[in-house]
């Protein structure tokens, strides 16, 4: 399972270790790809709201289990990322609508990963989810990833509570995980008041 950046954001500071630990029947692991580190890196907007990334301790993690890419593998997810932006690009209005913004070419490089890899790609970006849709390709939230790490009792309900409280402190909790608080985590917040 591959991390996009935001899903990565809200996820690493409480669960730890979170990639490359293996969870669930399927055997699922999480990693993420160099481009979480360059588009954080490169934005101190990001370093700012999130000094936590630096921390040696998550480089370390981040380095050690991020994906290496053969040039055979690199050529063939550029050409399908190639595609899948061309396909943003050819209606980029009709990302613009429910919160949604047209996926990046960094965004459509991780679809695209998850196409050749046969990955699920989590993120919260509303836009990577209509064009994985669109494409049939296998794409979860960050609360779906949650829910399946609990069923596999990989994390606790404490740490989901956890988890939620700060999202909700840091003005950080996408309008999905507000709606699956109240009903995939209905036995955790009960229901809608």
């Amino acid at each position: 399972m591959l991390l996009d950046t935001n899903a990565y954001l809200r996820l690493a500071k409480r669960i730890r270790p979170l990639l490359g630990v293996e969870f669930g029947n399927k055997k699922y692991s999480l990693t993420v790809l160099k481009q979480v580190e360059e588009e954080v890196f490169k934005s101190p907007r990001l370093q700012f709201l999130y000094p936590w990334f630096a921390d040696t301790e998550l480089n370390t993690e981040r380095m050690s289990r991020q994906v290496r890419l053969s040039a055979d593998e690199r050529t063939k997810i550029e050409a399908a990322a190639s595609v899948l932006h061309a396909y943003v690009l050819d209606d980029p209005h009709g990302y613009t609508t429910q919160g949604r913004s047209p996926p990046s070419p960094t965004d459509c490089f991780m679809l695209a990963f998850g196409q050749v890899r046969s990955a699920i790609v989590v993120t919260d970006d509303l836009g990577m989810h209509k064009l994985a849709n669109e494409f049939g390709l296998d794409i979860w939230h960050g609360h779906e990833l949650l829910k399946k790490m609990l069923t596999a009792k990989a994390i606790t309900k404490d740490l989901v509570q956890d988890i939620y409280a700060a999202l909700e402190n840091n003005d950080d909790l996408p309008r999905t995980w507000q709606e699956a608080k109240h009903s995939v985590f209905i036995k955790l917040f009960g229901p809608k008041p």
